[in-house]
């Protein structure tokens, strides 16, 4: 015999007789809670630079930032130089040990294999270290002290490393650490990550490994956040979570952050020698790596947050066994006002199978509680489906609405100030779900419809337990905390206030776990992956249903007019989030506006064949922006002329041919035996460059193994004709030897031989940006090369 008929009145898990009192109540107490996330993500006061000399000051720690990030300072030039000596100066001035590593490294991660092949750099790492009473092992604190070649670098990385200068004034002031704290400033990160590749590899107090705490940023603002981890984390995420003042992290940024083909200085440090922590701040990325990154863009109190957790984790490793580090398996945790929540990662699993259970558990109490029946049952979980789809689909959309009008927001990682667009997906996700809520809740029920959304908050928690462990949190939590309120709310009277107090409770946990994530995607993916963010916010809606339907009239029992009026109360709330999301994407579009401080971004080099004398501009910018158009007219593949530039689908145009001479390549050994030849060559940049590339022509001689500067360099070939080359950052005016070994067709070798310095404002026919037309942050903008074929 089946369940009896379900009265529409009947069919939500709460039926407070004071519903409007019921429903501001329990609102009031998630956006209590909702407030209490945010202010827990927020930067705290910077100090003041007579701050207690025992703590990390942000205004102490901004004068550095002032020095290094006076000007562009790319790796081998004579402004980073500069900034070397200052780093030199003030780590010796503080009584330590310092030193300049100075070596010919490897790249580390992926950052340049698609520019030619092998690369390696010339880079002088400074190294200083605070020597421990009892040492169990080392800690190293490190930051990049170069930045790229179109930005001063105020936040990537003169923060950072202001950072850990601050620290190291703050740790040599006090009693000395138990451990070594060694200070590692390196060299050409953002050409290859070459200094940290070659201080861990090669310098001797890096052989025995350590903790490595790295400092980043990839912004100007926002909470820093603790977003990667040496494997096996659990015993670092519990120092981190004790020892940071502001723990701001979460094992899902992790699991995302492995996934992704990006690489940071931290990447050198992934071998089994070494555990530890990378940390950056990453909102407003519009000015990444761009002329806008000055002093003057670093927040304060980012860098107040970044010092506070590197001296707080410092000191705490630096008192701390090391020996006892890397334990069996990775932690879950994430961030909760006040401190990080975390647990085993090997609960992960069951966790999500129990909440799974309890949902189940729980669609089955509802039947027999006379809630919902199983058509409706099934009902809500199919259609809550609806929304999990609609809502991205809709900030995907919106955002491409936006780019069509504004298409210079393709070449930004965020817009300039992009609050607006933010609240305008998150209203919109709000439209879709409060919509689809509505039209549905008196056919389906409002217990259905919640069970719908548990269903499906179990279900990917069991899916990221197997595929994204680090993630599974982020539903199984809710899911688990809204089964365990519907069984405490269907235990007691419905009219009473004990099922409003559960389901608030249930939600609260939901606004601790998810909006955080809603938070943080946003500058993590920017608002072209807002739909990410999107999805999550759905979730959180789907989580808090029970809430929700308190904002609704009572359903069932009206009848006639008061049922049509019941209705149109329920949409309300849709309209005014799907008005609020228009209304905000045009202020966005209203705010946002590319001006002088502002600038729509452009991408421009020139590339000079200095053996036929012929010359292109080159963009990457897919639709060029109207003072790019007047460089470029078509598209190219520069490949087979321009190797190290890599890439297709260039836009290209002519240009004037610059006098300008091409790096010199010259035999100072050639010797075969058989088919294998053996070709040492020097070359040499015949003006200020910042990177030598040198490519062997794959249809004259195989290549077989090749030594840069007396270091063997990986050879695998790729593809196209010219398949093995060498790039070489911050080669020293004397050129760099290179050692070729070949299996030869018997003709003569083809090399290719290409340098390349910054700046076009020399270059004939160049015409300087207007106002409002800025440069897109990228390691190739405003890139000048010479290359030139010598057959040997």
């Amino acid at each position: 015999m089946g369940a009896p008929p379900t009265r529409p009145a009947d069919r939500a898990f709460t039926r407070p007789r004071r519903r409007p009192i019921a429903a501001l109540a329990a609102l009031v107490a998630l956006l209590a809670v909702g407030a209490g996330v945010l202010v827990d993500l927020s930067t705290p006061t910077p100090r003041a630079a007579d701050a207690p000399a025992g703590e990390f000051s942000a205004a102490r720690a901004y004068r550095n930032v002032e020095v290094i990030a006076a000007r562009p300072h790319v790796a081998g030039s004579e402004a980073n130089d500069r900034v070397r000596e200052h780093l030199v100066g003030v780590l010796r001035g503080l009584g330590l040990e310092t030193e300049v590593q100075d070596a010919v490294a490897p790249e580390a991660g992926q950052l340049s294999g698609a520019a030619g092949g092998a690369t390696v750099a010339r880079v002088r790492n400074v190294v200083a270290r605070l020597p421990g009473t009892d040492p169990t092992g080392k800690v190293f604190l490190v930051s990049h002290y170069d930045s790229v070649q179109t930005g001063a670098g105020g936040n990537d990385d003169a923060a950072g490393t202001s950072a850990v200068l601050e620290v190291a004034r703050a740790l040599s002031t006090g009693p000395r650490p138990r451990n070594d704290i060694v200070f590692v400033l390196t060299d050409a990160e953002e050409a290859c990550l070459c200094g940290a590749a070659g201080f861990a590899a090669d310098h001797p107090l890096a052989a025995d490994g350590g903790v490595v705490l790295n400092l980043e940023a990839r912004g100007s603002t926002g909470p820093v956040i603790m977003f990667e981890t040496s494997r096996n984390n659990a015993r670092l995420v519990d120092v981190f979570g004790r020892a940071a003042p502001h723990p701001v992290g979460t094992s899902f940024a992790v699991e995302i952050y492995r996934a992704l083909p990006n690489d940071t200085d931290f990447t050198a440090f992934l071998d089994e020698r070494f555990v530890g922590l990378n940390s950056a701040y990453i909102d407003g990325a519009a000015i990444y790596h761009t002329p806008l990154d000055v002093p003057a863009r670093v927040d304060r109190g980012s860098l107040q947050m970044h010092g506070d957790n590197a001296l707080g984790l410092a000191r705490e490793f630096g008192r701390t066994d090391l020996g006892g580090l890397r334990s069996g398996h990775d932690a879950t945790y994430f961030p909760v006002p006040g401190g990080l929540v975390r647990y085993p990662g090997w609960l992960t699993l069951p966790l999500a199978v129990a909440a799974l259970l309890a949902v189940g558990a729980l669609g089955v109490l509802l039947r027999r509680r006379a809630r919902a029946t199983a058509g409706t049952l099934a009902a809500g979980v199919g259609l809550t489906l609806v929304p999990i789809v609609v809502a991205p689909l809709g900030a995907w959309l919106l955002w491409a609405a936006v780019t069509t009008i504004r298409p210079g927001y393709a070449d930004l990682l965020d817009p300039y100030r992009p609050g607006a667009y933010r609240l305008a997906v998150v209203a919109l996700a709000a439209a879709v779900l409060c919509g689809w809520y509505a039209l549905l809740r008196r056919r389906v029920g409002p217990a259905a419809l919640a069970f719908g959304g548990l269903t499906w908050l179990a279900l990917l928690g069991v899916l990221l337990a197997v595929f994204v462990p680090g993630g599974a949190y982020l539903t199984t939590l809710p899911a688990l905390a809204g089964a365990l309120a519907g069984f405490a709310a269907l235990a007691t009277r419905s009219d009473g206030p004990w099922p409003v107090v559960a389901v608030t409770l249930a939600g609260a946990v939901a606004v601790v776990v998810l909006l955080p994530p809603v938070v943080l995607l946003f500058p993590a993916l920017g608002m072209g992956m807002g739909a990410v963010a999107a999805l999550v916010a759905v979730l959180l809606g789907l989580a808090v249903l029970p809430v929700v339907d308190l904002l609704h009239p009572r359903a069932g029992g009206q009848r006639g007019l008061l049922a049509l009026r019941a209705r149109r109360l329920g949409v309300l709330p849709a309209g005014a989030a799907a008005l609020a999301a228009v209304v905000l994407a045009g202020v966005g579009l209203a705010v946002d506006r590319f001006d002088a401080e502002h600038p729509v971004p452009t991408h421009l080099m020139y590339a000079l064949d200095a053996g036929t004398g012929t010359a292109t501009w080159l963009s990457r910018e897919e639709k060029p922006q109207p003072w790019t158009d007047g460089y470029v007219d078509g598209t190219a593949r520069v490949a087979d002329d321009f190797p190290g530039l890599g890439g297709t689908g260039l836009r290209s145009g002519p240009a004037v041919a610059a006098p300008l001479p091409a790096p010199k390549v010259e035999t100072l050994a050639d010797t075969r035996t058989g088919d294998q030849r053996v070709l040492r060559v020097r070359v040499t940049p015949q003006r200020q460059v910042r990177l030598l590339t040198l490519h062997v022509d794959t249809t004259t001689a195989t290549v077989r193994a090749a030594t840069v500067a007396g270091r063997d360099v990986p050879v695998e070939p790729g593809d196209g004709r010219w398949g093995f080359g060498v790039v070489f950052h911050a080669p020293p005016p004397e050129g760099v030897e290179i050692t070729l070994t070949l299996t030869s067709t018997g003709g003569p070798v083809n090399l290719r031989a290409m340098d390349a310095s910054d700046g076009l404002s020399s270059v004939a026919g160049f015409r300087p940006r207007p106002t409002g037309v800025g440069v897109v942050g990228s390691h190739s903008s405003e890139m000048l090369a010479v290359a030139r074929t010598y057959p040997l």
